[in-house]
């Protein structure tokens, strides 16, 4: 009878693992091999199966698609782009509607809208339109998703579309007349780009969730909800990041007796980008993405390497295109389903960000609900706080970005590259609550280089 060779090793406790570990650094503390986190959590120099227990788990797509993100801006450039782009690789796409005159029913007649996922972002709120492009859907199949987030616009703008109340009507308006698919869109890259951490956009994601489920659980019972996840460049983080989403929603979920799926449309984050060196940019821009599809992103849409500091281009589309296209066509990521389940380190970063997130989320309820503690600042403040650590920890050179704190090419002009502002602008208008202010880390250094060039 044939012998398994793993009878012929004695199973290692973590207790032994940190003992031989303790012996080999020759009397150096073990505690100095531990990280110490701004979100508050140890990361260990190793991790056992003893460091896991049984956590929720909760299904995750079999696949994910490369998309692209298109501001409708003329009608007929754009369905040249988007014939384009499906041409050459693109599996779904991410429309941005600016603008009631739009004719959307024209623009979808040139996609195949059987084969093609589409979601649609309207950054106004007109229930007669959106119904109306609702009825051109009947009796078609489709795959097409259209996200509206009232939330999410008062905490990027400090300010409903039209009052909490008409937009609260209009949304139930919406749910109530519409028969296709209509997602609620949880707009949680908001918390990330203004520099909240991982906990903080975890806790703030179910929060913001949690006001619609107060008000309109029983419309949602038949509708999709869809997280909008900016990803940063703490690669393990971000994976656990998006596990534990789907984990926290989940839990969520059950208490209101929804179902558990969600869908994720994840993209790079913009806080750390850069101006300076930014062909950098294109491999933040791979990590981040790469983070998204092991934590089980449904949708990925990558941005331009140079997206911060130039207009829509065909170059910069087609660079970020290509890099989805070799993670999934050449790195085979798309061959295996939650390649990251199993990592010990992994699945306890997802254990500890859920239960801390949760935590958070508990006391922001019990201090009245998300609506309430953004009306009282809280929320904007402890973003503030957490950016704003962040922030020390770049410019004293914890926080490295190649090519802009450290490496820095000191050649490099861009004064004469910048087509649109990549600084943060402020506009002088009356809000209802202070918005959440969203800045990349290295603007005030920027700024100060463009000044000496």
């Amino acid at each position: 009878m044939a012998k398994h060779l793993m009878n012929d090793f004695k199973a290692v406790t973590a207790k032994e693992w940190r003992q031989k570990i303790q012996v080999d650094l020759k009397g150096v503390d073990y505690e100095s091999l531990i990280t110490h986190t701004l979100e508050g959590i140890d990361i260990k120099p190793f991790y056992h199966q003893e460091d896991t227990t049984n956590n929720i788990s909760v299904a995750t797509p079999n696949q994910w698609h490369i998309t692209e993100r298109l501001t409708v801006k003329d009608l007929e450039s754009t369905i040249e782009q988007i014939s384009y782009s499906l041409s050459k690789g693109t599996e779904a796409i991410w429309l941005i509607i600016e603008s009631e005159s739009t004719n959307l029913v024209e623009l979808l007649k040139s996609i195949d809208i059987k084969k093609t996922p589409i979601y649609i972002e309207f950054q106004f709120l007109k229930p007669k339109y959106i119904i109306a492009f609702a009825e051109f859907l009947k009796g078609k199949k489709h795959q097409i998703r259209i996200g509206i987030d009232i939330i999410g616009n008062l905490a990027a703008t400090g300010n409903w579309y039209h009052s909490l109340k008409d937009d609260h009507e209009a949304l139930n308006y919406i749910f109530k007349h519409i028969e296709i698919p209509v997602e609620l869109s949880i707009n949680t890259n908001i918390y990330q780009n203004a520099g909240a951490n991982t906990i903080q956009q975890l806790s703030y994601a179910l929060a913001h969730t949690n006001e619609y489920l107060n008000h309109n659980s029983e419309a949602l019972k038949n509708k999709k909800i869809i997280f909008k996840v900016a990803v940063g460049s703490n690669y393990f983080f971000e994976i656990a990041k998006i596990k534990a989403l789907r984990n926290l929603y989940a839990t969520l979920a059950n208490a209101y007796q929804l179902p558990e799926k969600i869908e994720i449309l994840a993209f790079p984050t913009n806080r750390n980008k850069t101006i300076y060196d930014y062909n950098v940019n294109m491999l933040r821009t791979t990590t981040e993405c790469m983070s998204a599809i092991l934590g089980g992103a449904d949708f990925i849409c990558n941005n331009a390497y140079d997206k911060i500091f130039h207009k829509e281009n065909e170059f910069g589309s087609r660079i970020a295109r290509n890099q989805l296209l070799i993670l999934k066509n050449e790195s085979y990521f798309d061959k295996v389903s939650n390649p990251a389940d199993g990592a010990y380190y992994i699945e306890n970063l997802t254990q500890q960000l859920s239960e801390k997130a949760l935590e958070l989320f508990k006391s922001i309820e019990k201090g009245g609900g998300f609506l309430v503690q953004l009306k009282e600042g809280t929320i904007q403040r402890k973003i503030k706080e957490s950016a704003q650590k962040e922030q020390e920890e770049f410019n004293e050179g914890k926080t490295i970005l190649v090519g802009t704190n450290r490496y820095e090419n000191a050649e490099d002009k861009m004064k004469n590259e910048l087509e649109i502002s990549p600084f943060l602008e402020k506009k002088e208008r009356k809000t209802l609550l202070p918005p959440i202010i969203q800045r990349r880390l290295a603007e005030s250094l920027e700024q100060s280089r463009l000044k000496q060039e």
